[in-house]
């Protein structure tokens, strides 16, 4: 036993259980992965028992005819979540992406434009925020909030290739404030700036990068950053986005 005794069931462990296992649905998670996924590293005395019982639960919870049908599996050494034809939200998301970036591949791009955005509608906001902060969630998390920026950044460069740029400025400017470090963001707003004739805002928003970038991290601009710089000093009309 480790410190701090035994600790009591809640619903927030359920819910972390549930995530894992719909995270790795298809898979089998072992007793020990799932214990550590639950408790990090300070298990409780009994611990295989605790999950034992929030498996139970959970199976209640999910039984489509019972909890004898739930989707929970007991499968050496663990258990799996069997979705069956079932498809969840980030599936959904991944499908969608995947299909944007190959019209992006086949310069595409309102049909790209359009993919994009159905699979960022997906989101509801933080991805299982407050959903415990074992292994498998918090390294889920991260990797579908990379993929989720990705995405933004590939709508924003497609929807530049079609020339919306007015649209995009108010948009943009919300992303580099909440994304204060995100290099492709100000790339993408500077961009649109000196299209629409606002050269001067234009630096000024290099300048709010290169200050942030400064501050935080002790770092310039990136090059693709400072080529951009480079050409709205040069009032370059046929400013593109740099390695499209």
């Amino acid at each position: 036993m480790r410190s701090g005794g035994c600790h009591t069931l809640s619903a927030r462990k359920k819910e972390a259980l549930l995530a894992a296992l719909l995270i790795r649905s298809g898979q089998v998670l072992s007793v020990d992965q799932l214990v550590d996924e639950l408790w990090v590293d300070n298990p409780p005395c009994r611990a295989t028992a605790a999950l034992h019982v929030y498996i139970s639960q959970l199976r209640n919870f999910l039984g489509r005819r019972g909890p004898r049908n739930s989707p929970i599996v007991t499968r050496s050494p663990g258990y799996l979540l069997d979705l069956g034809s079932d498809e969840l939200d980030f599936h959904v998301f991944q499908r969608l992406f995947r299909e944007g970036r190959d019209f992006v591949r086949g310069q595409e791009h309102a049909e790209a434009v359009a993919r994009f955005e159905a699979a960022l509608a997906q989101w509801r906001g933080p991805a299982l925020s407050g959903v415990g902060e074992g292994r498998i969630v918090s390294g889920f998390v991260t990797w579908l909030e990379e993929l989720r920026l990705e995405c933004i950044e590939m709508m924003v460069a497609s929807s530049l290739a079609l020339g919306r740029d007015h649209e995009l400025i108010g948009f943009l400017h919300s992303l580099v404030s909440e994304h204060p470090l995100h290099e492709p963001f100000y790339e993408g707003l500077m961009t649109a700036l000196h299209r629409t004739g606002r050269r001067a805002d234009a630096l000024r928003i290099y300048q709010r990068a290169r200050e942030e970038l400064r501050r935080d991290l002790g770092l310039e601009p990136c090059r693709r950053l400072r080529e951009l710089h480079q050409a709205i000093l040069s009032d370059d009309d046929g400013l593109v986005l740099a390695g499209r």
